[in-house]
């Protein structure tokens, strides 16, 4: 059979026919009637999604009905909604909170029904999407008793779109915002992007680049950002701004923007009655100050929470909530820029107003492809934390390398702080249960442009997907999210889905083989950060390679002990003294803590240098063995998406060897150690990979000639 080719626009939305005859039958016979009383925005989505989707799923359509007339209805709504959800009585509505979901099995009018309940509309449109989860991935609805509820509160998309339409950090086109055209022109995409949001629980949207304009917050903007909230509200998406720390300046006509200032903070109150005025339910901002170049209050001699608690108390009396960023650091500072978080913020615990929550990376660096989780956390038991990742692949080869994050994010979350004994999770600071916080929230940095299939490369919405459902269970295992999303996005085939998901776990330590193994990190080309720069020297220091890597003669890494920067003491024993101690230290981090002799001999029993060379061999060997898995796969899916993702393959191929000569080149000339045997010699000489030039990389703010090259 020759399927249909299709372009990824979908997602993992594609109600399509269940093309298991047998469990097609046992559905229809299961599902014949809906009852879905309640006329709110969100109620109304909610029954046209269930409706679209279980057309499309059963191949006819399921009809509405005012009451359960036999076997086989599904009732949906809230107790407020619904006479037949309140006269179940459902107990466990009880425990799902505001946004959860019951979907159970019960006994309505004598029928056996299938009941979609929850306390709010919200909470409805998420059971909604997870009853067609079920039917997309064909599971049984025999014994169905469904209790779910989100265990983080806030669960956000940061978009890092720029007014002109461009993506910082994007690598699947320019912005689905089309600026210009709001508020007058609505496009359906912003329709349908809200409910791939909602189909993974997540509610909140921040629309601009967090290096923020100003003019976002001037009024015409302002009416553009309403029109757009009026799409993604029904959806149980709020939406939030980044705030420019110095915008009392840029378009309020003072003459400072210091957080202490009288006029200041009465600026920001004015601007924020503005924007309710405009935007009744808006969420706040996200702030980035007094980090690469951003204005903040360390220009007047303030500090962090000062500016976060003024913008806190502009928000306060309209309940919303000011995001501060926690990637601080200081161009004029010597420190470890592993410490400069650390020492600038957690002196400010217990400061930040009630409603001001710091959002923290996944590691301390920059979303390395590999680092130690965040030190704050688990160090500001006063201040919620939100964790913030990265979904689009900046330093991951950007949207030409398969890499599946899943296993990247558990990582994160799934690591201990022990900073309350055994099993204080970054996860458990991150929801507000190791500290008693109420408000939780977690961050991404998207991956979504407008190219036609929204993140680029055919797997990388399983990135977005992947971290939607991890900000609603963090305990679910990375092998399921990837077996729902390849079913749901792909194919039910049980040989392609259980070849595709060993692939996909795999992918993200294969590409930290071939860019960075053992720690070594932030060894990337300048400013895009796109392919291997070991060499990059001579702008300022905690933005070039060699301050990272410290390679000599002698040996490669950076020492964070007490012998060097310290950084290690920021960590709790017992994790502190196992990273402190070179023949403990986990090996997938040893360069990130230590400086080696390239003569250390590792577990393996080979020598620092032979290991490194061989996994940075590895990692083009299993960038082969993808290549080789897909072909098996031919048919099992359409032939535009499987050619898509072949030659995708290809470039990462070739781009995985690339990283492997450069870097090997490279360090090899510290030393002149031979390669080891198995490990494949370089095409080319150090100088060539050095005088490799990409020009208009996508994702940069700015295009740089000031080095013209003859590669690319």
């Amino acid at each position: 059979m020759v399927l249909k080719n299709e372009d990824g626009y979908e997602l993992w939305l594609r109600y399509h026919l269940v093309d298991d005859a047998e469990l097609l039958a046992v559905y229809r016979q299961q599902i014949r009637e809906i009852v879905f009383p309640g006329d709110s925005p969100t109620l109304r989505v909610a029954r046209g999604e269930l409706q679209c989707g279980l057309e499309g799923l059963l191949g006819h359509e399921v009809m509405l009905s005012e009451s359960v007339t036999e076997d086989g209805a599904i009732v949906c709504g809230t107790p407020e909604s619904s006479a037949k959800i309140l006269e179940q009585k459902l107990v466990d509505l009880d425990t799902v909170g505001d946004e959860g979901y019951v979907i159970s099995q019960q006994v309505v009018d004598w029928h056996q029904t299938i009941i979609i309940a929850a306390n709010s509309d919200k909470g409805v449109l998420y059971g909604v999407f997870a009853f067609l989860r079920l039917l997309q991935t064909q599971q049984s609805l025999d014994g169905l008793h469904i209790v779910s509820a989100p265990k983080v509160k806030l669960r956000m998309l940061n978009h890092w779109d720029n007014l002109d339409g461009t993506i910082e950090r994007g690598f699947a086109g320019h912005s689905l915002w089309d600026w210009h055209k709001l508020p007058h022109y609505i496009d359906p995409r912003y329709t349908d992007y809200a409910r791939a949001c909602a189909s993974i629980g997540l509610n909140a949207t921040v629309l601009t680049n967090v290096n923020a304009n100003a003019l976002i917050l001037t009024e015409p903007y302002l009416h553009k950002v309403a029109a757009l909230a009026d799409v993604l509200r029904p959806y149980g998406l709020q939406v939030y701004l980044t705030a420019r720390f110095s915008a009392p300046m840029e378009i309020g006509g003072l003459s400072t923007a210091d957080p202490l200032d009288a006029d200041v903070a009465a600026w920001w109150k004015a601007k924020v009655d503005q924007i309710y005025s405009i935007l009744p339910d808006f969420g706040g901002f996200v702030v980035k100050a007094n980090s690469e170049g951003q204005p903040g209050p360390h220009d007047y001699g303030r500090i962090h929470a000062d500016g976060a608690n003024m913008l806190a108390d502009a928000l306060e009396p309209h309940g919303g909530i000011c995001i501060w960023r926690a990637f601080v650091y200081d161009a004029d500072v010597q420190e470890d820029r592993a410490k400069q978080a650390n020492s600038q913020l957690v002196p400010q615990d217990g400061t930040f107003k009630a409603n001001a929550l710091l959002q923290v990376k996944n590691g301390p660096i920059d979303f390395q492809p590999r680092e130690p989780y965040h030190p704050l956390f688990g160090a500001m038991p006063k201040t919620p934390l939100m964790l913030e990742v990265q979904i689009t692949q900046e330093y991951l080869g950007n949207a030409t390398h398969l890499v599946y994050l899943a296993p990247m994010f558990k990582e994160t979350l799934d690591a201990d702080t022990y900073v309350k004994g055994p099993g204080s999770t970054v996860a458990k600071v991150v929801d507000g249960s190791l500290d008693g916080h109420d408000i939780s929230g977690m961050a991404a940095v998207t991956n979504i442009g407008d190219d036609r299939n929204w993140c680029g490369h055919p797997f990388a919405a399983a990135n977005w997907y992947a971290y939607g459902r991890l900000t609603w269970d963090y305990t679910l295992s990375s092998e399921q999210i990837a077996d729902e999303w390849l079913r749901m996005t792909f194919s039910n085939d049980e040989d392609f889905v259980d070849t595709i998901i060993q692939m996909m776990i795999d992918s993200r330590e294969s590409v930290v083989k071939y860019m960075m193994p053992l720690g070594l990190h932030h060894i990337f080309a300048e400013g895009h950060h796109y392919g291997p720069g070991p060499w990059v020297d001579g702008i300022r220091p905690d933005w070039t390679a060699v301050y990272y890597h410290q390679a000599d003669a002698e040996g490669v890494g950076f020492d964070r002990t007490a012998s060097g920067t310290d950084a290690v003491s920021l960590y709790n024993p017992p994790y502190r003294d196992q990273l402190a101690n070179v023949d403990t230290c986990p090996e997938n981090l040893l360069l990130w803590f230590h400086h080696v002799s390239w003569d250390h001999v590792l577990k393996s029993g080979r020598t620092l240098w032979d290991e490194m060379c061989l996994m940075y061999q590895e990692g083009v060997n299993e960038v082969r063995q993808m290549q080789q898995t897909w072909e098996t796969l031919e048919g099992k899916i359409d032939a535009a998406r499987y050619m898509h993702v072949k030659k995708l393959l290809v470039v990462q191929e070739r781009e995985a060897r690339w990283w492997r000569d450069a870097c090997l080149t490279y360090f090899q000339a510290f030393h002149g150690k031979p390669l080891p045997e198995g490990v494949e010699p370089a095409e080319h000489d150090l100088d060539y990979y050095e005088n490799i030039v990409h020009y208009y990389v996508p994702g940069i703010p700015e295009r740089r000639f000031d080095k013209i090259g003859t590669h690319s």
